[in-house]
């Protein structure tokens, strides 16, 4: 269901013709009807035909910019509404250039109070709107001259208004629900409700939901659009949601509703900026910027990259520092105005919500590679928050760019290369180099007995190793691994070919030996032996006896009772 909003001079009645066209007034409020201004925003849908059309009404007062922002921040296109009566004013030509940065460039205008001037005043008018749209984005679209209070041109409205929405594509649901709140309020027996445009994803209700800027958490509990209720909701619907679990007086303009983890809330970004042309300054980093993104509001500080400042009609790149983090995506458009001189700097498009490169370094667009490339590992899930675009992962959950691939399977055969023959422990590599070597992509590299190994390297030596094989041969007084390396000396022992006992190594045959040697002497003495008669059996020092026993202890062939060894449930049979 397309969105349009109008836009144009105070006074040139867009109200009255929101109002002739759906039977709807968009002035809500007690003063704005005291007035006769729109303060506010304001809302209205009709049928046309086989369609519905969802109008805001936005204030034209320069006074009251911030909420014609916050109106024509999510919709398709405008009513651009200028007054015969008075032409082309101040507001008209700053609403036609917002209205281009935000890139709504579909539309229809409609020359209003041409029952209050003849024949040849509205052709001036006329030509005047034809001469000022020359070169911008509504230069092709229809003029439908018009009087409302009159009854003029109304249906040629209409009409163009059908033919408009009959162009407007119907928007894609990516998944990912986006509501720009403009509205929130207290319903009699609801609760809190908020209103917006969806402008991305879908919302059901149960959904849970969160609040942007704040954090807020909330569940749908109904959903309304075209004055009934619905289960679920797609994009590019007016919409008004009950929520349960925020107070109403704890929203505001300017948040955003979305589901919870599927968006990458940010307080910089980089973008495109185009400056008007009507400037009479440049555009640096000196200034008091307001940025106007969807419904929100926020202070900024503005850097440019590349030059110290851009010139009026330029375009160039900046970097945008917030105070609190929205939930953007690339391709999101913008306007920053000036606050202290209460202008229209310029605006632009969102082209990297989380830039990691230095501003000098900074090369920002919408190109999913290059968000790829500036991380060089980044999962599929996360780079979809970054992008709005779903890539296949590289490897596990993650994707890589082609560099920091090769370069982690490099990595990964030159520490496995650098092991030797026995290979390098399981636990050696980290996270992604595990990845990669477990996923096969890495040639010539297989996981053999918990360590990684080059298929080409030479054979195990282990079992012939100089230091293996005299332990062996001194099984009750065995020299110390000195000088043995700590990767053998470890995978020796993980293959049970050696075990240790406070410092001292002794090869397994030797704790096989001496655990039937003390069956033997137990044997004879069941009531239990002493250290020392194990000693004398062993024929070796109290230096080797006593780790060499309490390995006997450990493996459950003795057990201790003060000083005696007993037979213990793992004793061999002597």
């Amino acid at each position: 269901m397309p969105v349009v909003a109008t836009a144009g001079h105070v006074d040139h009645g867009k109200s009255t013709l929101v109002l002739a066209l759906t039977g709807t007034d968009p002035d809500r409020w007690a003063e704005e009807k005291a007035r006769g201004l729109t303060i506010d925003l304001g809302f209205a849908a009709t049928d046309l035909g086989s369609r519905r059309l969802e109008l805001v009404d936005v204030p034209g007062h320069v006074r009251f910019l911030p909420n014609m922002l916050a109106g024509v921040g999510a919709v398709d296109a405008c009513l651009f509404v200028v007054a015969a009566t008075e032409g082309w004013k101040p507001q008209t030509e700053e609403h036609l250039r917002i209205l281009e940065l935000l890139g709504v460039h579909r539309g229809i205008v409609a020359l209003t109070k041409v029952g209050l001037v003849d024949e040849d005043e509205q052709q001036l008018a006329l030509w005047e709107v034809e001469e000022r749209l020359a070169g911008s984005p509504l230069a092709d679209a229809p003029v439908v001259p018009v009087d409302a209070p009159a009854g003029i041109g109304l249906d040629d409205l209409r009409a163009a208004l059908t033919a408009l929405l009959a162009e407007l594509p119907e928007p894609a649901d990516r998944g990912r629900a986006r509501l720009w709140v403009d509205r929130s309020f207290a319903a009699r027996g609801s609760g809190t409700v908020v209103t917006g445009t969806l402008a991305a994803g879908s919302l059901a209700v149960g959904d849970e939901v969160e609040l942007r800027p704040s954090g807020r958490k909330a569940r749908v509990r109904g959903l309304q659009t075209q004055g009934a209720s619905r289960e679920q909701v797609g994009p590019g619907h007016r919409l008004a949601v009950n929520l349960v679990g925020v107070g109403h007086q704890d929203v505001r303009r300017g948040e955003a509703l979305v589901h919870p983890g599927r968006w990458a809330a940010s307080a910089r970004f980089d973008g495109s900026l185009g400056v008007l042309a009507a400037l009479d300054h440049d555009v640096s980093r000196r200034g008091a910027y307001v940025l106007h993104v969807g419904t929100a509001a926020v202070p900024c500080r503005l850097r440019v990259l590349g030059p110290d400042r851009l010139a009026p009609g330029e375009h160039g790149l900046v970097r945008l520092h917030l105070p609190v983090p929205l939930p953007l995506l690339p391709g999101d458009r913008f306007v920053v105005r000036e606050h202290g001189r209460g202008e229209t700097v310029g605006g632009g498009e969102v082209l990297d919500v989380d830039p990691v490169l230095r501003v000098s370094k900074a090369k920002p667009d919408r190109s999913v590679a290059r968000v790829v490339a500036e991380r060089g590992w980044v999962t599929a899930d996360m780079l979809e928050r970054l992008t709005g675009e779903r890539a296949e992962p590289t490897v596990g959950r993650w994707v890589a760019s082609p560099e920091a691939l090769a370069e982690t399977i490099s990595s990964v055969a030159s520490a496995v290369d650098g092991a030797g023959p026995l290979g390098l422990d399981a636990a050696g590599l980290d996270k992604r180099q595990r990845l990669v070597a477990e996923a096969g992509l890495v040639d010539g590299v297989a996981l053999v007995d918990g360590r990684w190994r080059l298929a080409a390297a030479a054979p195990d030596t282990l079992e012939s190793h100089p230091w293996l094989a005299a332990v062996r041969a001194q099984l009750f007084a065995p020299p110390p691994p000195d000088g043995v390396d700590r990767i053998e000396l470890r995978e020796l022992a993980r293959r049970g070919l050696v075990l240790e006992r406070d410092g001292t190594w002794f090869a397994a045959e030797a704790v096989d030996a001496a655990a039937l040697a003390a069956a033997a002497l137990l044997r004879d003495h069941p009531e239990g032996v002493t250290l020392s008669q194990l000693r004398e059996v062993w024929g070796t020092t109290r230096k080797w006896a006593v780790p060499l026993a309490s390995l006997l202890d450990a493996s459950g062939a003795t057990r201790r009772r003060g000083d005696l060894r007993l037979a213990g449930p793992r004793l061999p049979t002597a």
